[in-house]
């Protein structure tokens, strides 16, 4: 029977063919993309479910679902079947133009599962992709330019999505080339300051916002703050884009976290896990605002498209990694393995409370929050070394981010909760 824990065989992490991977990559990558260095990163070569083994032959626990894209594990019999069935007979069509069977069948399933009543989609291949979507779906519908999004967000790096993500390393270097139409007010404020800014600005036209933040460190908003947010945008004519690209298809413990918060968005942009690994991405609205945005399609000439819009192989996975979320019931999964998950991680936190200044979380989307950003870092690094990966997350860079596939096992998450309290332990 093969372990489902990691088991690490070179004296050194990385190994020397990560480190003579790295060398090769430094000779012909822009230095900016991969964060090389003596000890970071591994070079990946398969995957199976939570686990993955580098070029050496060490096998880690992806805590992170490859940045949330793996939410149904790495691997997944059914997703890898339907990849293989479509590569056979169809592997690019002409996604705007002469369209695969395939689109109309993941159309049909995101739209059974949204949460807008009679859905109509856009495809893209990222979340920048589903967030321009929803930007520009917003301006045709409320004939407004601008967008109010929140510190912390992040939405994507493209120059429209750039707009309203939030971190200014991301934005500083490009703001010159950026249209200005964005504003930000801080996360989860009282909503009347948001009721304030929709009046004093009556050229904005949506909000988008993200249930929870990833990126900015698993930021969680009161009960109830969605739901403001909501009538405040109804009340002023303006459009709520909900950003679910990382927190969708199962991630909190509900099919969408806006569920949390009984809030259907006016556009919904998802991804991430609901590609099963491959790149693709959605917008989502009602029929009445898409129609009342874009019109009946009579022109003959679509408005946005790309060449790869519903890229069969993509679109075949996106369909076996729903099913696979619904059938294999993983919502309710990642809600029950959280829950339990982030009781252990508190009580773990409680050894190290001068160390940890929290650990919070829905589903299996959790931050432990260091009081010293300094020490994220080496804990990182040290649980790399032990079998484990993370990532740090937050504005600060003050969180160790825990985001593993809704599939991890009982003695996966043991695994991971032993290797934090013996980092931590070291980085103090």
């Amino acid at each position: 029977m093969v372990s489902l824990i990691p088991n690490i065989r070179t004296q050194t992490i990385p190994g020397p063919g990560s480190v003579d991977l790295a060398r090769r990559l430094k000779a012909v990558e822009c230095s900016e993309i991969t964060f090389l260095s003596s000890d970071f990163p591994v070079f990946w070569r398969s995957a199976d479910g939570c686990l993955i083994t580098d070029v050496d032959g060490n096998t880690f626990l992806d805590a992170t679902s490859s940045f949330g894209a793996m939410g149904v594990g790495h691997g997944h019999p059914r997703v890898q079947a339907s990849i293989e069935r479509q590569a056979s007979i169809l592997v690019h069509g002409m996604g705007d133009v002469h369209p695969s069977e395939v689109k109309v069948r993941l159309l049909e399933r995101i739209a059974q599962f949204s949460p807008i009543p009679n859905s109509r989609i856009i495809l893209g291949q990222n979340g920048s992709d589903a967030v321009e979507a929803a930007l520009k779906t917003a301006r045709l519908a409320t004939g407004r330019r601008n967008v109010l999004s929140f510190e912390g967000g992040y939405h994507g790096l493209s120059y429209g999505a750039l707009e309203v993500t939030a971190r200014s390393f991301f934005r500083e270097p490009f703001a010159d080339q950026l249209a200005g139409i964005g504003s930000l007010l801080p996360y989860a404020c009282d909503p009347q300051r948001v009721v304030d800014a929709l009046a004093a600005d009556p050229e904005i036209g949506a909000v988008i916002v993200e249930p929870i933040q990833g990126r900015a460190g698993i930021r969680i908003p009161p009960a109830g703050w969605l739901a403001h947010v909501k009538e405040a945008c109804a009340a002023a004519g303006a459009l709520l884009i909900l950003d679910e690209i990382f927190t969708g298809w199962g991630r909190t413990g509900w099919w969408f976290a806006c569920k949390h918060d009984k809030v259907a968005p006016d556009l919904l942009c998802v991804g991430k896990a609901m590609g099963g690994g491959m790149a693709i991405s959605a917008c989502i609205g009602s029929q009445d605002l898409m129609e009342a945005a874009w019109g009946t399609g009579s022109t003959g000439e679509a408005r946005h498209t790309y060449t790869f819009l519903g890229q069969p192989l993509a679109c075949a996975a996106a369909c076996a990694a729903i099913e696979a979320i619904h059938l294999d019931k993983l919502v309710t999964r990642s809600r029950e393995v959280g829950e339990r998950l982030l009781a252990d991680l508190n009580a773990m936190a409680g050894g190290h409370s001068d160390l940890v200044a929290a650990v919070r979380g829905r589903g299996l989307m959790i931050g432990v929050e260091l009081r010293d950003r300094q020490r994220v870092w080496p804990a990182v690094v040290a649980a790399l070394r032990r079998g484990l990966i993370v990532l740090p997350a937050g504005d600060a860079g003050n969180v160790i981010e825990i985001v593993p596939p809704f599939v991890i096992a009982p003695e996966q998450t043991s695994f991971l909760v032993s290797v934090l309290d013996e980092c931590l332990t070291l980085v103090r």
